[in-house]
C-alpha cells in the first residue's frame, strides 16, 4: 500500500510542510502538487494526505489565488487548487485521509481552516475516512513558517505513519 501527499502552495510554505511530513510517512510515499495530482487515484493508494494554505477562512478559490498572485505569490494555476481537485475525485471508502493547512499565526484565534474545510469535503463526497487535521503557522502571508513548525510537521508525519502500522 502507498501514500499520496497532495499539496497546494503559492508561497512554498505548504510545500515545505508536505515534503517534511512525507519524509516521516514511511516508504512508498509520493508527493505532488495539486496541479499534477491524478484525479483517478492509483489502486494501491490507501493513505491520502492533503494540504494547502488557508485563504479567506477556507480552502483557496480562483479569486483568492489571483489575489495572492497579485501580492507576489507564485502564479501557478489560479483556476485549479485543492477545492477543485477534491471536486473531481470519485467516491472511495478505503482511503485514510489526513488534512493540513498553513495559516498566519497572528490570526490563529479567528475561525476557518483549509484543513477543516478539506476534511468536511472529504466526508461530504465520501472520499475516505478522515484520521487527522493539523494547522501549521507562518509569520506572515508569504511566510516563513514559524520556528519549530517543520519539526511539528515531521512529528505529525510520524504519528500518521504509526497510526497506519497499528491498523
Amino acid at each position: 500500500m502507498s501514500t499520496l501527499v497532495v499539496f497546494e502552495s503559492m508561497w512554498g510554505n505548504s510545500r515545505q510542510v508536505a515534503e517534511v511530513a512525507a519524509e516521516s510517512l514511511g516508504e512508498d510515499v509520493t508527493v505532488v502538487s495539486v496541479t499534477e495530482a491524478p484525479v483517478t487515484l492509483p489502486p494501491d493508494v490507501d493513505t491520502l494526505v492533503l494540504g494547502g494554505p488557508t485563504h479567506a477562512f477556507s480552502m483557496s478559490r480562483a479569486s483568492t489565488r489571483q489575489e495572492a498572485g497579485a501580492k507576489g505569490a507564485d502564479q501557478g494555476n489560479v483556476t485549479s487548487g485543492m477545492r477543485e481537485w477534491l471536486g473531481a475525485l470519485s467516491a472511495c471508502d478505503h482511503l485514510r485521509v489526513a488534512t493540513f493547512d498553513t495559516r498566519v499565526a497572528s490570526v490563529r484565534h479567528l475561525p476557518g481552516s483549509a484543513a477543516k474545510a478539506a476534511a468536511r469535503e472529504v466526508r461530504r463526497r465520501h472520499l475516505g475516512r478522515v484520521i487527522a487535521t493539523e494547522t501549521f503557522y507562518v509569520a506572515d502571508m508569504a511566510g516563513p513558517l514559524l520556528d519549530g513548525e517543520l519539526d511539528r510537521a515531521r512529528a505529525w508525519g510520524t504519528s500518521l505513519s504509526a497510526d497506519r502500522s497499528t491498523r
